[in-house]
């Protein structure tokens, strides 16, 4: 726009830069539509493309389910695991008893023998009537066969055994095997020698001893002393009678005892001590 030519110079300058400012304002807002019409194409497509995934989305949804799997089949339990074989109980072995002898020692030892055997083994034996044929298979000693036979006779004669029970077995066996006058025969042994230690240990020698008082009735401590001091070997008894100090009393029968044990021991041990030399 062109001035007429008397206008001012400070004028024609003011209006030179309004100018100049509204070409300025005027480039600036086309340069802000173009910017704001390029943002709003791109918005546009934006919000095109997120209408097709949507749409995209829910057709598919429309679509038919999937298929519902077929149920699966019934879990079968595990069979059980076969039973592992019981072991079976191994006994030891237990060797058969004594032939039984008449001697009154024997004979108690005898019948011990059988009743522990017939515990031990008790599956072997399915009655008493042959826990009773097996102890008579060991008579041997003629009093003892002879019992034995009359037995087998009345069971030939009748069709039954004469003893039914083993209770009843050990009762007849004491009765019919062991002698009436046992008692009067033990005490005539331990008046005699025949019971004496001989060469018995002195372990041996109390066995055998603490058996015949047992049998013979025998409980005074004073008598047990005198007969159990008078069957030790004289060496045995003289050392224990001579002891200077810890000598068993007269009726002590348990301290004269330990007293042939200790000596009885210590005696053996020089025994061996010498043989080495």
């Amino acid at each position: 726009m062109s001035l007429p030519m008397d206008t001012p110079p400070g004028i024609a300058n003011a209006l030179g830069y309004l100018q100049h400012y509204l070409q300025e304002l005027t480039e600036r807002q086309n340069a802000s539509e173009h910017t704001i019409n390029t943002t709003l194409v791109a918005l546009t497509a934006q919000l095109q493309q997120i209408t097709q995934l949507m749409t995209s989305s829910a057709s598919a949804s429309t679509v038919a389910p999937p298929p519902i799997p077929a149920s699966p089949p019934p879990v079968r339990p595990p069979s059980p695991a076969p039973a592992a074989p019981s072991k079976q109980r191994v006994r030891p072995k237990l060797p058969s008893p004594p032939d039984f002898s008449s001697e009154q020692s024997s004979r108690q030892a005898f019948l011990n023998f059988c009743t522990l055997y017939l515990r031990l083994a008790l599956e072997q034996f399915t009655c008493d009537e042959e826990k009773i044929f097996w102890t008579l298979a060991f008579f041997k000693d003629r009093r003892a066969v002879k019992w034995s036979k009359n037995l087998f006779r009345q069971k030939a004669d009748t069709g039954i055994f004469p003893i039914q029970s083993w209770i009843d077995f050990k009762q007849q066996f004491w009765s019919q095997l062991f002698l009436v006058n046992a008692e009067a025969d033990t005490i005539n042994t331990l008046e005699g020698s025949s019971y004496y230690q001989g060469n018995w240990t002195v372990d041996e020698y109390l066995d055998s001893f603490l058996i015949l008082a047992s049998d013979a009735g025998y409980t005074d401590p004073r008598t047990l002393v005198v007969k159990f001091r008078r069957g030790l070997k004289l060496n045995v008894q003289s050392q224990i009678a001579t002891m200077p100090f810890g000598q068993p009393a007269n009726t002590g029968l348990e301290a004269w005892y330990a007293a042939a044990r200790r000596i009885d021991q210590a005696q053996l041990a020089n025994e061996v001590f010498q043989s080495t030399l």
